[in-house]
């Protein structure tokens, strides 16, 4: 049994949670979405910075003028009780908005905004290996839309027509991800994952103005690479810095903290995950594994354990 799915307010069977052909989403793209996980910790089940992934969703949509229905508090009350339904323990979750069935064309004004929200069980999503032994990638040959095309700052569905045609090179070039770069030159972010570039002790990752998503992971690696006294600076990153680098790693919801061992066959620095690397990792897992959480990053949901016996009246 799939876990059932929550659908502007209410929960319907994981079979129901279907939309009609003529919405606009469809045609043109119009959804607004977000990545977020629930992780199984050694103090219980625990979302991942939830409130911050759903004050972007609210953003997004109000980028895009959708209103939804639900207020930021009840939007995550509603994620909490869609993990909490589905039993699970640790999970991948996805609040996504969309424009539903109405008038057909461009301006999407008069179609239904709908909400979901869906969980299910996601395990690394570059690789069990990868967190250790870090991935092959490329430079793309598509670039990140320049400033005032699409609104990067939004997690739009359509935006992810450019990640997926980054992405599926990748997979054909034998290579496990992407690396854009924008308009100008510079370097970007992955598909779906943004990027540090660790040389001398010292981290750097791109500007937002470079049309990057700021990503919730990247904001807590900054503040915990911080924490621990590495400088971090955005600024612009050349592409051959890629090659020179001592250490680079993605971050994401999804990716977590991924070493990148090689850059279009450039080895980067030992070939593995580096020292800098590994802090990182150990400190994010610290908090997402252990449930350590001096930054009150996570929110506890009331998941039994598997042999644990529920309450009953």
């Amino acid at each position: 049994m799939e876990p059932d799915i929550w659908y502007n307010g209410e929960f319907i069977d994981h079979e129901d949670a279907e939309i009609h052909v003529l919405s606009h989403v469809i045609h043109y793209g119009s959804s607004v979405f977000e990545g977020i996980r629930c992780y199984d910790t050694d103090q219980g089940s625990a979302v991942f910075r939830l409130e911050e992934h759903m004050q972007r969703l609210v953003d997004s949509a109000k980028v895009y003028r959708m209103d939804i229905p639900f207020d930021l508090d009840e939007l995550v009350e509603a994620v909490v009780d869609t993990i909490e339904r589905s039993g699970l323990r640790g999970c991948y979750i996805r609040p996504v908005v969309l424009r539903g069935e109405g008038p057909m064309g461009v301006n999407p004004l008069e179609n239904p905004v709908e909400t979901f929200i869906a969980v299910w069980e996601w395990g690394e999503y570059l690789g069990e290996e990868a967190l250790e032994k870090g991935v092959d990638v490329e430079v793309a040959s598509w670039n990140r839309m320049a400033p005032n095309t699409f609104p990067a700052m939004a997690k739009a569905g359509g935006n992810y027509l450019n990640a997926s045609l980054v992405k599926m090179n990748a997979i054909k070039n034998d290579k496990m991800e992407g690396i854009m770069l924008s308009t100008d030159g510079y370097v970007a972010e992955g598909s779906g994952e943004n990027l540090f570039v660790v040389k001398n002790d010292t981290l750097y990752t791109a500007p937002t103005g470079l049309s990057i998503l700021p990503g919730i992971t990247r904001a807590s690696i900054i503040a915990l690479a911080e924490e621990r006294g590495y400088e971090v600076e955005e600024k612009k990153i050349p592409r051959e810095a890629l090659y020179t680098a001592d250490e680079l790693f993605f971050t994401g919801t999804a990716a977590e903290v991924t070493p990148i061992r090689t850059v279009d066959d450039y080895t980067i620095g030992s070939g593995s995950r580096g020292p800098v690397t590994k802090e990182m990792q150990d400190a994010f897992f610290e908090v997402v594994e252990k449930g350590h959480d001096p930054h009150d990053w996570l929110t506890f949901v009331d998941v039994p354990a598997a042999d644990e016996p529920e309450m009953t009246a």
